[in-house]
């Protein structure tokens, strides 16, 4: 099965930490999703996916694959899967570029930096580990124009790596889509107990207002529910002005510790949706497929 229909139920879950994935466990976890990476585009339809690529070499991502690999991976979400929308997150500056021109003129890409702070206050930009592939950071990838591009303020560490949220409209689809990485427990080093996960989920979700939306990426944290003692990061609303992607029960994994991160939010009717493993990536892909009414 490609798909899986979304219930309205709410999902469950738990957390993130950085996991050294094996080549074992990344080729289990490419076998996931129940067939290939393939989705009909239809109109009046929008595919949107979003995936942590991994491809910062320091960040445990060594053993993941090689830039070639991943870039393949990311080509494939959009020609094989039907994504017409993909937020990335721990991709670089030369891999965006290099799968949006292979896609065709028709793509655009906005992408971020994340940036390091240290305890001087001087800020650097993070490089993915190869002087070709250049900085590393968050995107958008997007088979239609993107305009009212922003980033979203939030609150971020004092001393470690910022990462952010952007947001875009697409109007080919009348669709606002925001791409979030969110800080993970420990993201500080100058105060590694702080907690930015809740003032980060709310900015994101006050930043998508009414049910024409496409939201989420990787939020480092699993959904609310009675085993997640770090529910109450979550706002209260979250689950309830739009519904999340994967409602099963447990919730699907998207990272190889076990976890779900990885979130896909909407306001707009969901036809589908999949969790797919890349096999080059601690983290799964997860795909939504929503009506837009706009064929």
């Amino acid at each position: 099965m490609l798909w899986t229909r979304t219930p309205s139920s709410r999902p469950r879950g738990r957390r993130r930490l950085a996991a050294v994935a094996s080549a074992a466990v990344l080729a289990v976890a490419a076998g996931d999703g129940g067939g290939p990476l393939r989705s009909p585009a239809e109109a009046g339809t929008l595919t949107v996916a979003t995936w942590n690529m991994c491809g910062v070499r320091d960040w445990n991502c060594a053993g993941t694959g090689s830039g070639e690999a991943k870039r393949r991976r990311m080509e494939r979400l959009a020609t094989g899967a039907g994504a017409r929308v993909l937020f990335l997150q721990e991709t670089c500056a030369a891999d965006v570029e290099a799968v949006r021109a292979s896609l065709g003129v028709s793509w655009h890409a906005e992408f971020r930096a994340y940036l390091r702070r240290g305890r001087d206050g001087r800020r650097t930009a993070v490089r993915c580990g190869a002087p070709e592939r250049g900085r590393a950071g968050y995107a958008l990838l997007s088979a239609y124009p993107l305009s009212s591009v922003r980033t979203v303020s939030a609150l971020q560490p004092t001393v470690g790596v910022r990462r952010g949220i952007l947001c875009a409209f697409v109007a080919a689809h009348d669709v606002t889509v925001c791409a979030a990485h969110l800080t993970p427990r420990g993201g500080d080093r100058a105060h590694p107990s702080w907690e930015f996960r809740d003032d980060q989920l709310k900015a994101l979700v006050d930043a998508v207002p009414g049910k024409r939306v496409v939201y989420g990426g990787d939020l480092n944290v699993d959904p609310p529910g009675e085993h997640n003692p770090l529910s109450w990061v979550w706002p209260e609303n979250a689950h309830r002005a739009h519904r999340e992607c994967d409602a099963s029960r447990p919730a699907r994994a998207t990272h190889v510790s076990g976890h779900k991160l990885d979130h896909l939010f909407t306001g707009l009717p969901v036809l589908g949706c999949r969790v797919s493993g890349t096999g080059v990536s601690d983290h799964r892909a997860v795909l939504i497929r929503v009506d837009t009414g706009t064929g």
